[in-house]
């Protein structure tokens, strides 16, 4: 015979698989289930750290035990930044990944906080900068419903974005377009960009942001965005919980010995 916590531990699992508790939904306080006679507080409490331990739930302090993704978005690749999507639309970049994925969203979903900061050595050298010259810092989170997915910091020179939306702290994308549409208006046409990726365990201070379950890792992204002569007017730093997100990347297979052939 299972343990009592066992058994609750698959009740809920299954009330969960079948939709009666739906992503983002916070489970019951753990005394409302002690009342309703689901067993003591310890069996409840064992019962969802089985859960979480299974990929059901996250738990955190101060949010509770709320029901997981279970389909991770797509993040897209380089169709996220399709310039008619911002320059032309309203789609900006996280917004593009939920409209791939089939998910609804909301332009609020992504909060922002600017300051004028002094770089941090990796940010300087995106920049051609020195270590603590001024630079913009426009550090978002962004959501999914009540779960957060990943925070995204974007750097800037002074000298690009003073005077712009892009310095602007209210909640949300800089305006139609995001901030690619800012720098565009302001004469800083986005061209090419480099991306890199590196997967690592989380800080604390990132386990109680993206509210991550117990040895979950994170995936850091640095991009840095280039006009077409090579000027960077942007270089950014982003934490994506890994379970949140399935990578997606499509583009053009090359051919380096052709391709020499044909400038010969």
């Amino acid at each position: 015979m299972a343990a009592k916590w066992r058994e609750l531990a698959d009740k809920l699992a299954e009330q969960i698989r079948r939709g009666d508790y739906t992503p983002g939904e916070r489970l019951p306080h753990i005394r409302d289930l002690v009342d309703a006679g689901e067993g003591s507080k310890a069996t409840v409490h064992a019962a969802y750290k089985a859960l979480e331990a299974e990929g059901l739930v996250t738990s955190s302090r101060g949010h509770g035990t709320v029901v997981r993704q279970q389909v991770p978005l797509k993040r897209l690749g380089i169709a996220r930044y399709d310039k008619a999507k911002w320059r032309d639309g309203d789609e900006v970049a996280f917004i593009a990944d939920r409209v791939a994925s089939g998910r609804s969203y909301r332009r609020n979903e992504q909060t922002q906080t600017v300051s004028l900061v002094d770089a941090p050595p990796e940010v300087a050298a995106a920049h051609g900068l020195p270590v603590g010259a001024p630079v913009y810092a426009r550090a978002r989170l962004v959501k999914e419903g009540e779960q957060p997915t990943h925070t995204l910091t974007s750097y800037y020179r002074p000298e690009h974005v003073e005077g712009t939306r892009l310095v602007d702290p209210t909640p949300g994308p800089a305006g139609r377009g995001g901030g690619f549409r800012v720098l565009y208006d302001a004469g800083y046409e986005i061209d090419h960009m480099k991306e890199q990726l590196f997967a690592r365990a989380p800080s604390l201070e990132e386990v109680r942001l993206l509210q991550l379950p117990a040895g979950e890792a994170v995936v850091e992204l640095h991009r840095t965005t280039y006009t077409a002569d090579d000027t960077v007017i942007e270089f950014a730093i982003g934490v994506h919980a890994a379970s949140r997100f399935a990578w997606e990347y499509d583009f053009k297979v090359p051919d380096s010995a052709r391709d020499g052939e044909e400038h010969q």
